[in-house]
Parts: C-alpha cells; sequence; structure tokens
C-alpha cells in the first residue's frame, strides 16, 4: 500500500526553507523519539562525519552529525555523505516496509560521497530492533508508528518483512 503523498502546497513552502531549521527538527525528533534506542549503538565511526538527508521530491535537504548524546543539526555545507531518496521511501524505510538494500539496488535510495561511512550507517539503522525502538517512544509515537506500520502493510516484528 503506498502511504499517502507530501502534500505539494507543502513541499513547496518546505523547498524554501534553508536548511537550519528543517536539521534541527529532525535532529530534535530523532532524538526525542529515537536516541535512547539509537545511542546504544556503537556511532563511534560516524563521531565527527558530517552527513545530509535529502529528500528529492519536496527539495529537503537536512544536514546533521553524530555526538555521543544524540544527533546535531548542522548548518549546510561540505558533508561526508549524503542519502538521498523520496519522502515516501524515507517514510517506508523508517517504516520497515522497505528494506534499505532493496532500495539502494533499485537506486531508489542513493548514497554518494563516503559509501564506506553511509554503508556503515545503513546498517547500525537497520540493526536496530523495530519492537524494542518502538515501546521506548515518548507520548504514545511507538503505538502510532505501529498502527501506521500495520495500516500500510507491515507487520507487528521484523519477521514479518520479506
Amino acid at each position: 500500500m503506498k502511504l499517502p503523498a507530501f502534500p505539494k502546497s507543502l513541499a513547496r513552502v518546505v523547498s524554501r526553507l534553508p536548511a537550519w531549521p528543517p536539521s534541527a527538527a529532525f535532529a530534535a525528533a530523532c532524538n526525542r523519539a529515537a536516541w535512547p534506542t539509537l545511542g546504544e549503538l556503537d556511532w563511534s565511526a560516524a563521531h565527527g562525519k558530517h552527513f545530509r538527508v535529502h529528500v528529492k521530491d519536496i527539495g529537503l535537504s537536512m544536514y546533521l552529525s553524530v555526538a555521543p548524546d544524540g544527533l546535531r543539526a548542522e548548518k549546510a555545507g561540505p558533508v561526508d555523505v549524503t542519502f538521498t531518496a523520496t519522502a515516501e521511501d524515507f517514510a517506508r524505510l523508517s517504516l520497515r516496509l522497505e528494506d534499505p538494500d532493496t532500495l539502494f539496488f533499485n537506486r531508489r535510495l542513493l548514497i554518494e560521497g563516503d559509501t564506506d561511512l553511509g554503508l556503515t550507517l545503513k546498517n547500525l539503522l537497520d540493526a536496530v530492533d523495530w519492537d524494542e525502538l518502538t515501546r521506548r517512544m515518548p507520548l504514545g509515537m511507538g503505538r502510532l508508528a505501529q498502527a501506521l506500520r500495520r495500516r500500510t502493510g507491515g507487520g507487528d516484528t521484523l519477521a514479518a518483512l520479506p
């Protein structure tokens, strides 16, 4: 099942924003929702590195780095690695409805720059236990993510993925 499309009128507004506000909002949301689980992984290979998440269909780029206590928003500038996909593909990755390797080999997820770093980051995120992650999300966000995943064709656990 397709996820809802990102509204074109909102995409026009977002595409005109400077990189800092979306980067800061994304880092804060990830730190609040997921860092309690993500922080348990070994991020040492990413410390001091800068990366960009580019959502190509809405013209949004977020610049980030990894610190010991979470993601940090960065100003636009040189990056070590860039991840590019559509909003729907990033959402499908986040909900574990799509395998990142499948998207990568189908050229729907592009990793440019330091591909070793990109693959390391991809593998770290792929190793996260979905059920544990959603159990630890605050404010009912985990239940919302689970419900959205079920509604769009995903199961309750990673075992349900192809």
